[in-house]
């Protein structure tokens, strides 16, 4: 596979600096209220735009080759989702078991 190296220009770097900083805020903000439905599904599908985001750049695009620089995101964004899908069906689980004590 080839690697292809692009210019990235001011607009692009920043974009995805402040795309990194938002989802950090927002995983941040999900791991204080981990019981928060909404924004615990948001945070998950930050995670999912993230795997689609270097998944497409290394085999969509090509300009991205399958080095560590890449397979970090891919794992972490990968093992993130796995156990934030675990850990939702204790906060479904959760959430009727609380909605029982209350009737």
């Amino acid at each position: 596979m080839c690697s292809l190296l692009y210019a990235v220009n001011g607009l692009q770097a920043r974009t995805f600096g402040v795309w990194t900083l938002l989802s950090s805020v927002i995983r941040c903000l999900c791991a204080i209220d981990i019981r928060n439905r909404t924004l615990y599904h948001i945070t998950l599908f930050t995670f999912f735009l993230a795997l689609a985001h270097f998944l497409s750049e290394v085999f969509i695009y090509h300009t991205a080759a399958l080095t560590i620089g890449v397979m970090a995101p891919l794992m972490v964004a990968s093992f993130s989702i796995l156990g934030m899908l675990i850990g939702l069906q204790y906060l479904e689980v959760e959430a009727l078991s609380h909605n029982k004590k209350k009737n």
